[in-house]
């Protein structure tokens, strides 16, 4: 049984930066592909990044773009999510997810979920 566990969240003043980690526990992390996802304070759940399994394709959602990096460590069996030049609106509560197919940016597609790291900017 796959499980996700967050971590490396923390508060933060705007422009800097933080590493989150997603570590897959029950299967190697190349067998799902690992999307990250946020949720703001009074707001819905919303794609953040993802990484094809496969090719290693990656796609950011158009408020990260050029601030924000996914990456895989196998030796580590994690995705990890590097986050620069970080703003008050990129506070929020960050999961990572897994799924096996579907629309990588639907919530349905992903049949397991992390509890989620806190990040909070301070302006």
């Amino acid at each position: 049984q796959v499980q996700l566990e967050e971590s490396g969240g923390g508060l933060v003043q705007a422009g800097g930066s933080l590493r989150l980690s997603c570590l897959v526990s029950g299967r190697i992390v190349s067998a799902y592909d690992i999307t990250w996802f946020r949720r703001a304070p009074g707001k819905e759940r919303e794609f953040v990044a993802h990484m094809d399994r496969i090719y290693g394709v990656t796609t950011y959602a158009d408020s990260v773009k050029d601030r924000f990096t996914i990456s895989r460590d196998s030796a580590k069996n994690t995705m990890n999510l590097h986050m620069a030049s970080l703003k008050p609106e990129d506070t929020a509560v960050y999961y990572c997810a897994a799924r096996n197919s579907g629309d990588y940016r639907s919530l349905s597609s992903y049949f397991v979920w992390g509890q989620g790291t806190q990040v909070t900017v301070s302006s």
